[in-house]
């Protein structure tokens, strides 16, 4: 077993994750035919087969299922090494993993990631974007080092760190300028469109409107908050976004906002990471550039500061 070496064991937790070799050659940014000849290798080092191989794919035995679970542990640890070692800088060097939800990135990180290299000449940065529940498994694998979500997360193994507070606005087609005002009770009555299953914000959003389960007229599931407000200048329906969307998502829409009376609904934007991190000192550095960022934008285009 002394022949196993850590370069064999990444190619190998890459070929587990993606199922297939060529996207795992990808991630490791190197040949398929290489990838293939270190699994190979560490196979026959091992003595059994990791991987059923078939035409599209290649998936874990039972064997390698449970030498996955190891291998894990063993990287990570490796990993902390690493970051033991960078958490005695002052400021944050090297890689920087970072996870976002959508509703987050589109609108946060053209001026966050500036502003964090700007801050951190060191610093390289890897974005993930993807919904809540991926971004805390892959922090507590150690895929990622912190991330961009609402809160809470209600996570023991994470230390939450809430940042700023943003309110929901309604979203109405052009024609309904200078329509009453909407409230609870009348947006359960609209057609509303919201982003499809797995999205935080969708919950949100029903949890504002008192949705127990389905919605009660048929709506649209989009993808995206740019989906939503297009169709809401179609006139297909009506739409909550958050505060810090609408610059982007209303300059090419033919959509007016609005605000709820108080209490608005709103949500708290905050940044995670693993209570055992080595760089907990240095991610708390990085959550204060990500709120001071967050503050400015807020001011630059005249939403509350709260």
């Amino acid at each position: 077993m002394n022949n196993i070496t850590l370069r064999q064991l990444r190619y190998f937790e890459a070929l587990a994750q993606n199922g297939h070799f060529g996207r795992a050659a990808a991630a490791c940014a190197i040949s398929q035919p290489a990838l293939s000849v270190q699994i190979r290798e560490l196979e026959e080092t091992l003595g059994a087969p990791l991987f059923e191989r078939g035409a599209r794919q290649a998936r874990l035995t039972r064997f390698g299922e449970d030498f996955a679970e190891r291998v894990h542990g063993i990287l990570r640890a490796v990993d902390e090494l690493g970051d033991l070692a960078r958490s005695a800088q002052d400021q944050l060097v090297g890689r920087l993993r970072i996870g976002v939800i959508p509703t987050i990135a589109p609108y946060l990180l053209p001026a966050l990631i500036p502003a964090l290299a700007q801050r951190n000449t060191g610093i390289d940065i890897h974005v993930r974007e993807t919904l809540t529940e991926k971004l805390i498994a892959e922090l507590a694998k150690g895929q990622l080092d912190t991330a961009i979500v609402a809160l809470p997360v209600s996570e023991p193994s994470l230390t939450e760190v809430p940042l700023f507070t943003e309110s929901f606005v309604l979203v109405r087609s052009a024609q309904d300028d200078g329509a009453p005002a909407t409230d609870r009770d009348a947006l359960r009555e609209m057609r509303l469109l919201l982003l499809e299953e797995g999205h935080c914000f969708r919950d949100q959003a029903l949890s504002f409107c008192n949705f127990q389960t389905a919605l009660p007229r048929d709506g649209l599931d989009g993808s995206s908050l740019s989906t939503l407000v297009q169709m809401v200048g179609a006139g297909i329906g009506v739409t909550l976004i958050p505060e810090m969307a609408v610059p982007v998502e209303t300059r090419s829409a033919d959509v007016v906002t609005s605000r709820f009376a108080d209490p608005q609904p709103s949500r708290t934007i905050g940044m995670v990471w693993r209570k055992t991190s080595p760089l907990a000192r240095q991610l708390g550095q990085i959550a204060e550039v990500v709120r001071e960022t967050a503050l400015a934008q807020r001011v630059q285009h005249g939403m509350a500061t709260a």
